[in-house]
C-alpha cells in the first residue's frame, strides 16, 4: 500500500477499534489510538506475511509486547486477512478466542503470548537470534510501551542483542508519554530514550509516530551490524480530542455520547 492507501486503512482500524471496545464494555482504547499507524504499516507494507500460511518459517516476526493493546492487534489482523472481520464483535466474549491479551495458540498471525510487560522483546531477541543461528533471512519486529521501558527484562534484552549483533530485530517504542495511572515523568522517566539506546549499542531514529511517510521510511531502514530502534512520538488516544494525552484513557470506554462524538472524530471526512 501507499501513504495515503495506508492513512485510510488506519482510520478504518481505529473506528472498528473504537467500536469494538465500546461494544465489549472493555479494553485499553488510549494505547490502542497511539498503535494502530505502526500497526498499519507494518501488517499493509512492511512485513512479509502470508495470510493464508501464518505459520510460514520464512515469514517475518512481529510481537505485541504491550499486550494490552491487544483489540487493535485483532482488528489489524482481520483487515490483513488473518481471522473473519465478524470475529471482532465476540472480542471479550465468554468462549471468544480474542482474549484481553493476544494468545498464539488461539489467533493466527499472533507469535507469541504477550501481557505481562517486559516479556516480548526478551522473546523477540531469542527470535532474531534463531534466524541468525538457522541462517533464515526473516526479520523480527517488536512494539513496547514507554512505560514498559521501565522493566529491567528490557534493558537485559537490549545488551544480549547487540552483543549477538542482531541486525535483523526492529525495536518500536510507543512513546506517548502515558502509563497506567500517571504520566511517565511522574513515575520512573526513562526519556530520552534515544542516547540511552545508542549508549547500547543500538542505531537508533525518532520519528512522529502518527505521520505515515515518516513510519513507513523508518521501518523499511536497515541499518547493519547493529539492533535497530525506531522511538515513535505518539499521542494517547490519538484522533479523538477527548482522549488525546488523558491518561484516564489509559484503560476507560466510551459512554453513548463519547462513543457517537469519537466515530465522528474518527469519520473519513476528518481525513
Amino acid at each position: 500500500m501507499q501513504v495515503q492507501e495506508l492513512e485510510h486503512m488506519a482510520r478504518q482500524i481505529r473506528r472498528r477499534d473504537l467500536q469494538a471496545v465500546f461494544e465489549a464494555g472493555a479494553g485499553h482504547i488510549g494505547g490502542e489510538m497511539s498503535a494502530i499507524d505502526i500497526l498499519t504499516a507494518l501488517y499493509f507494507r512492511v512485513l512479509r506475511i502470508d495470510p493464508q500460511e501464518p505459520k510460514h518459517p520464512g515469514r517475518d516476526r512481529f510481537v505485541l509486547s504491550k499486550g494490552h493493546t491487544a483489540c487493535a492487534l485483532y482488528v489489524t489482523l482481520a483487515r490483513r486477512g488473518f481471522l473473519p472481520e465478524e470475529e471482532i464483535s465476540t472480542f471479550l466474549k465468554p468462549g471468544s478466542r480474542l482474549n484481553g491479551h493476544p494468545n498464539c495458540n488461539k489467533v493466527p498471525g499472533v507469535e507469541t503470548n504477550t501481557g505481562p510487560l517486559g516479556h516480548g522483546l526478551p522473546v523477540a531477541v531469542g527470535m532474531a537470534k534463531a534466524a541468525k543461528l538457522s541462517g533464515a533471512d526473516y526479520r523480527t519486529y517488536v512494539m513496547t510501551g514507554d512505560g514498559e521501558m521501565q522493566e529491567g527484562s528490557n534493558w537485559e534484552a537490549i545488551m544480549a542483542a547487540h552483543q549477538f549483533g542482531l541486525d535483523n530485530l526492529t525495536l518500536i517504542v510507543d512513546h506517548n508519554r502515558f502509563q497506567q495511572g500517571a504520566a511517565l515523568s511522574e513515575t520512573n522517566d526513562i526519556a530520552p530514550l534515544k542516547p540511552k539506546l545508542e549508549a547500547f549499542g543500538w542505531a537508533v531514529r525518532e520519528i512522529d509516530g502518527h505521520a505515515m511517510a515518516g513510519i513507513v521510511e523508518a521501518l523499511e531502514h536497515r541499518p547493519e551490524g547493529r539492533p535497530y530502534c525506531i522511538v515513535a512520538h505518539t499521542n494517547k488516544g490519538h484522533g479523538i480530542s477527548f482522549m488525546q494525552d488523558k491518561v484516564d484513557w489509559h484503560h476507560k470506554v466510551p459512554n453513548r455520547e463519547q462513543y457517537e462524538i469519537a466515530l465522528a472524530e474518527l469519520s473519513e471526512a476528518k481525513g
